[in-house]
């Protein structure tokens, strides 16, 4: 049977839309948003409408109408942690805590809602996929050396899946089978162990731990970080921009920018590769911690995520890592093909759709 499948994918300053017919891609297009026009709305949640309309808007333009949906899928957002991956019916209550931000506001918020109320007008499903609050770690992984703090997971767990699954695909194995590490490089970092299809342990890329990235700024010294917020000079929120957003790259050269940076490196700029090599210093450490926590018993290690793209970051890592285990390297986070293949996983009956 064909369906058709319209993916919504919002970020914070655009909006990616496509079209599938099952896994093939038919239509695709990013949404641009001026940020001078979300400076307009107070939060996240307020930007629906317009979102909204420029996703319809999307659909007139390639000549199709809302009843042609088969199937509305939106990129996850800020939930509670969900302790089973894959693909999950949106509900009420979903909407609710993502409209509420009950656990964090982000533009990936309005996925669910979006495709949620324009499914809900034609009696159609829609769904997200491994959005970033999975929750598969083991107890061990989340005990931080301080009572009443947490390690938690909030990761890339989509591109993670997805890449995971693309490369026991590649070599004939099993997913579910397999021990794997794989490292997200975008803006932020996340590096994660894969175990028998559970991510057992991966440090929270958002406000947490683990690598700095091109804007965050991954695990901080304690003392001085505590320093720095009762110093008076700035509010919570500022400290939590600097955290996210303000750090990693950004804040040693003034921009996250890559393709900047490979070019300051080419003119001989020997800050900006002093940088660039302590991430990928960082990124060695956590894969490394990966790997004995799986008592080298691993079967691949996967590079992923736009920085892959990036070929001296990709080598200073491989000059770590390459000595002890080959690394594979997937660039980029073809975040919608994702996004539709978990669709059509529970569509085929291939996985159980999950239920928040």
């Amino acid at each position: 049977m064909d369906y058709l499948i319209l993916v919504i994918n919002p970020g914070s300053t655009s909006t990616k839309v496509a079209l599938f017919n099952n896994d093939k891609l038919i239509q695709e297009q990013v949404l641009k948003h001026e940020v001078d026009h979300l400076k307009n709305y107070k939060n996240v949640i307020e930007q629906k409408d317009f979102r909204k309309q420029m996703v319809l808007d999307f659909l007139t333009e390639h000549r199709y109408k809302l009843d042609h949906i088969d199937v509305f899928v939106g990129r996850g957002g800020m939930l509670k942690p969900l302790k089973n991956s894959g693909t999950y019916l949106v509900t009420k209550q979903m909407v609710e805590d993502l409209t509420l931000g009950r656990n964090g506001y982000h533009a990936s918020n309005l996925g669910a809602i979006i495709s949620y109320e324009l499914a809900e007008g034609l009696n159609r499903p829609s769904y997200i996929v491994n959005p970033v609050s999975i929750d598969e770690m083991e107890d061990l992984a989340r005990v931080s050396g301080l009572a009443g703090i947490d390690r938690t997971s909030i990761f890339h767990a989509l591109n993670h899946k997805a890449i995971a699954k693309r490369h026991a695909r590649a070599v004939g194995r099993d997913y579910d089978e397999m021990t794997l590490i794989v490292a997200h490089l975008g803006g932020g970092i996340s590096v994660g162990l894969h175990k028998k299809g559970r991510v057992i342990d991966v440090n929270n890329a958002l406000g947490g731990d683990g690598p700095f990235s091109p804007e965050r700024a991954g695990t901080t010294p304690t003392y001085p970080l505590v320093d720095m917020c009762f110093s008076g000079k700035y509010t919570i929120d500022e400290i939590k921009k600097k955290l996210a957003g303000q750090g990693g790259l950004v804040s040693y050269l003034g921009t996250s920018n890559g393709l900047e940076i490979k070019r300051r490196i080419e003119a001989g700029d020997k800050v900006a590769e002093f940088y660039l090599q302590a991430m990928a210093y960082q990124v060695a450490k956590q894969i490394g911690a990966m790997y004995f926590i799986a008592s080298g018993k691993v079967d691949g290690i996967l590079l992923t995520g736009g920085l892959a793209y990036n070929g001296l970051f990709v080598d200073m890592i491989k000059a770590y890592v390459n000595p002890i285990q080959a690394v594979h390297v997937y660039p980029g986070e073809d975040e919608m093909r994702a996004l539709a293949e978990g669709t059509l996983r529970v569509l085929t009956k291939q996985e159980k759709l999950q239920v928040y």
